[in-house]
């Protein structure tokens, strides 16, 4: 229980910690204060942060900002153990790359006497927060603090303010073949789009066409709901099954337009049986609320 509150705990100061988002400035704001002034070469960056992908166009929008107003906000770092006098950062990578462009020679740092466990908790948490990470980024950030630090997704929601089913959804993008990961991690597909195709046979086509036709996440689900509703004799080369009347065809649109998710209904000579399908756990648990007349 005292694990518990302590990473609670950590979510809610880590405002206090690393202070508001670091965006370019219109007008010249009051600089926070910090520790102390840093030779910019003996700041080094940290090797576990999740965020590897930095836009070329936002860093030269920042480091604009920095030529004219400095930097508002100190980088929070931490010594290095072993190499006395160099800090390794724990969050703002960004403006130390900004600053470096900038053409500064110090920077301006807060600094923090914590463990390998709590920086990483930081550089994860500093992230997700101020949404500088793509949802891959994210996704093995939180699988990573799951691996080494036994967080649930109960913990992860509570630390960083994100609903369970939003971190079980993030999580689950890991499943995706890698070169569909990377065009979540270029952009040219959104979570959304690539949350459609977790349950896809073979998901790299799927995302190959949305990105080529620029299709919107909507169309990507009916895309893929599609693909999962051929049947298996059919694809195998088998005879397809018997053909639906009428009346099962307008009962299946009927509730389908009802709970907004694909229904389908089966007939046989002992009964039959009625199929809901779901994309996500949001989906999941409105089903739920509604069956429960919540």
């Amino acid at each position: 229980m005292a694990d518990d509150a302590s990473r609670k705990r950590l979510g809610r100061g880590l405002a206090a910690l690393i202070g508001e988002m670091d965006k370019p400035a219109e007008a010249a704001p009051k600089p926070q204060a910090s520790d102390r002034n840093l030779p910019i070469e003996f700041v080094v960056r940290n090797p576990n942060n999740p965020r590897r992908e930095f836009s070329e166009e936002e860093l030269s929008d920042l480091a604009s900002s920095i030529r004219e107003h400095g930097i508002i906000q100190p980088v929070v770092v931490r010594e290095q153990a072993g190499k006395p006098g160099v800090h390794e950062i724990i969050a703002g990578e960004r403006r130390w790359r900004a600053a470096q462009r900038a053409g500064l020679t110090e920077i301006p740092v807060i600094i923090r006497n914590v463990d390998d466990k709590i920086a990483l908790e930081l550089a994860i948490i500093e992230n997700v927060q101020r949404s500088d990470l793509n949802p891959i980024e994210e996704a093995a950030g939180y699988q990573r603090l799951m691996d080494e630090y036994a967080y649930t997704q109960a913990d992860l929601g509570d630390v960083i303010g994100k609903s369970r089913s939003h971190v079980a959804n993030t999580l689950r993008l890991l499943k995706l073949p890698e070169p569909v990961r990377d065009y979540v991690r270029t952009g040219a597909l959104s979570a959304g789009h690539a949350r459609a195709l977790i349950t896809a046979d073979d998901p790299l086509p799927l995302a190959r066409r949305i990105v080529e036709e620029g299709l919107s996440v909507r169309q990507a689900e009916t895309m893929a709901q599609a693909k999962e509703a051929t049947p298996a004799s059919h694809k195998s080369g088998h005879s397809a099954p018997k053909e639906k009347d009428a009346d099962t065809l307008a009962l299946e649109k009927l509730l389908t337009d009802q709970l907004g998710l694909r229904v389908e209904i089966t007939h046989g000579q002992n009964g039959g049986e009625v199929r809901v399908r779901y994309k996500t756990l949001e989906q999941l648990d409105s089903l739920c609320h509604r069956l429960q007349g919540v």
